[in-house]
């Protein structure tokens, strides 16, 4: 049975081009109502304009969908709830929702004015903060809801010259982590795409060898995108991967560890002549939640305290 979107509303951020743009014309194809949501930021950065997300919503609409063109700024609180309040007004709700906007302000460390450091985790992190808490009592009040976020290998890996993007994506991983347990009662999945895709943030970067950015066109991620944000999907809380023609999930995984008796005496020595043993991830596992990690780290302290 193919995937539709019929009577949902979506919005999207950022998708005046690349990614977004793809996410956008796609899920409006498949029958949804999706708010573009673009600041318009001109290629050399000194100004703004509406084009980028009105020709998304023209091209849509020149294909029989449905769409509005939104140009409020992610990074503002203030302006965040009006792209939520532009869906309501237009479509009346909003059922799913693609955080995707983002910046880049690539330096090493030490070189990085603080400003920019600031601006990369106000857009990227607060920006799928503040859209998200705008829209989630919407969705907590109808019981359902598809929140996708967009992480990176950067935030997931690292990659030099980007600690204030790393920062910020890795940070919305944690957001997602505690973020899904709240959401699960409601019915609200969220699930985190890391998207490898030559956008025109990645050409600035100069990341991707040329030869291959054939193959790394945003198309190649947005059927994973599409599918999070569709009632089939069923899952919540889960990291995944996804460029020129690659899926996978990442895990943060949590190795076997190496138990002393918290009454004996733990030097830096003792510590390390096991250091390996501490490394080691063979049989390492994966944890839902804070709760799980502790029944597995204290848990035997917790059985020897009762007997």
């Amino acid at each position: 049975m193919s995937i539709s979107f019929d009577e949902k509303v979506a919005i999207i951020t950022g998708a005046g081009n690349g990614l977004g743009k793809s996410y956008a014309i796609f899920m409006a194809s498949r029958e949804a109502k999706v708010v573009v949501n673009d600041i318009g930021v001109t290629e050399d950065e000194t100004g703004r304009s509406q084009k980028a997300a009105q020709k998304v919503v023209e091209q849509i609409r020149a294909q029989g969908g449905t769409a509005v063109a939104n140009f409020e700024n992610v990074a503002e609180p203030e302006g965040a709830q009006r792209i939520v309040e532009d869906a309501l007004k237009h479509f009346g709700t909003v059922d799913i929702l693609i955080n995707n906007a983002g910046i880049l302000r690539d330096k090493t460390f030490l070189k990085m004015p603080q400003e920019d450091f600031d601006l990369v985790l106000k857009v990227h992190l607060f920006g799928t903060v503040y859209v998200t808490r705008a829209a989630f009592p919407i969705m907590k009040e109808k019981a359902y809801g598809r929140i996708v976020m967009t992480t990176s290998v950067a935030g997931l890996f690292g990659n030099f010259g980007q600690t204030n993007y790393s920062a910020a994506k890795m940070g919305i991983v944690g957001f997602m982590n505690a973020l899904k347990l709240e959401g699960r009662k409601y019915n609200i999945l969220i699930n985190t795409v890391a998207p490898l895709a030559a956008t025109r943030l990645a050409f600035s970067t100069g990341v991707f060898p040329e030869q291959i950015v054939p193959f790394l066109k945003p198309e190649l991620v947005t059927p994973l995108v599409a599918y999070l944000c569709s009632d089939r999907c069923q899952t919540s809380g889960n990291i995944i991967s996804a460029g020129g023609g690659y899926f996978s999930r990442v895990q943060m995984l949590e190795g076997p560890g190496v138990r002393f008796h918290p009454e004996d005496e733990i030097t830096p020595d003792a510590i390390a002549n096991i250091y390996d043993a501490i490394l080691n991830m063979e049989g390492a596992v994966s944890f839902d939640s804070t709760k799980d990690v502790l029944q597995v780290a204290l848990g035997p302290l917790m059985r020897q305290s009762c007997e």
